[in-house]
């Protein structure tokens, strides 16, 4: 994405302290060289060329949310990306234009200020690329750029916010996609019951959480790719899920690996975020378990070398899940805004 810098948005810092072997795990390895991993960022991460402002968070979170946006005029951003449901849409996989069922669950946008690749093949380096993706795709928002930006210039309150959020700038496809990237920077989890322990409040997550973080970390080895304070490596692993979808292997046809690899996502709010997956083929977070447990359920030459039956005992299962329940912050609400007209 270039050269970036940090603007001054307080994302309420975490403080790593040194935790009792106890806290962790009353047996067996100490886990408290792992939590230096998971320090929340203190500021939000923009490109030199999209630094944030006020008026461009505004326009941002407007075209987000208009429905103008589509050919249809009734699926906007926030369609799929509603904010009542993690960010995400609560289905296996998205509906489209014309309700047609497309092929992939929709992601999250939660956090994504930070990811280097987007989509889940990660076929977009930057939120700025991603943003006129879906807009334009015929599947989905159904929108021709051109008539996109005739729709946008011909409403006069956009084109009052365009001069005060981008005054150097003429209304395009550029300064539309920054003002929608410079608004989903802006959407970050809050703090969680697992931020309080790391702060030093024992008090925040139960014991079975505690032993859950050792198997993470551990014997799970769930942190091997769902390392850092997002919990994901934002890379792309072939994880033995069933079905043809190549993936990232779309891309890279020639490298084995890639074939069937889809990218980490985050574990921040994950409770709230089922079902799971690329597919939506996984209901629960039971379920996600059981299919690490068994380690994959198709055997590929694409299947990562990190994917191994765990041998996990129902107890540790039920710990695995108490610990990725401390990852659920309470969000402030989004306020749908009114738009211009």
């Amino acid at each position: 994405m270039g050269q970036r810098l940090r603007v001054a948005i307080s994302l309420l810092p975490v403080l790593v302290l040194a935790l009792p072997i106890s806290s962790l795990s009353d047996e067996g390895p100490d886990y408290r060289h792992y939590l230096s991993k998971y320090v929340r960022p203190k500021s939000i991460v923009y490109p030199v060329d999209n630094a944030y402002s006020e008026e461009r968070e505004l326009l941002g979170k407007m075209l987000f949310f208009d429905p103008r946006l589509s050919g249809s005029n009734w699926i906007s951003c926030a369609t799929c990306h509603n904010p009542a449901l993690s960010w995400g849409d609560g289905l296996p996989k998205a509906i489209g234009h014309g309700m047609q069922v497309l092929g992939r669950r929709t992601p999250t946008i939660l956090n994504l200020a930070w990811s280097p690749a987007l989509f889940w093949d990660g076929r977009a380096a930057s939120l700025e690329e991603q943003a006129l993706g879906p807009i334009a795709a015929p599947g989905e928002m159904n929108m021709p750029l051109d008539q996109m930006l005739g729709k946008i210039s011909s409403v006069p309150g956009y084109r009052s916010m365009f001069d005060k959020a981008y005054p150097n700038e003429t209304i395009d496809e550029k300064t539309i996609a920054k003002a929608i990237a410079n608004f989903e920077r802006t959407v970050v989890s809050g703090k969680a019951p697992f931020d309080r322990w790391l702060e030093g409040d024992e008090q925040a997550v139960s014991d079975a959480a505690k032993r859950g973080f050792a198997l993470f970390n551990g014997k799970a080895n769930c942190a091997k790719c769902h390392g850092g304070w997002r919990f994901t490596d934002d890379s792309f692993h072939d994880i033995g899920l069933p079905g043809s979808d190549p993936g990232r292997g779309k891309l890279f046809q020639t490298v084995a690996i890639m074939q069937h690899a889809f990218k980490t996502p985050s574990l921040r709010n994950v409770e709230r975020r089922a079902p799971y997956m690329h597919d939506g083929s996984e209901n629960t977070l039971e379920d996600v378990i059981e299919l690490y447990q068994t380690g994959g359920r198709v055997k590929r030459p694409s299947l990562s070398a990190e994917i191994k039956p765990l041998n996990l005992a129902d107890q540790e299962k039920r710990d695995l899940i108490a610990f990725l329940q401390t990852l659920t912050s309470a969000d402030r609400p989004t306020e749908i805004p009114a738009l211009p007209r």
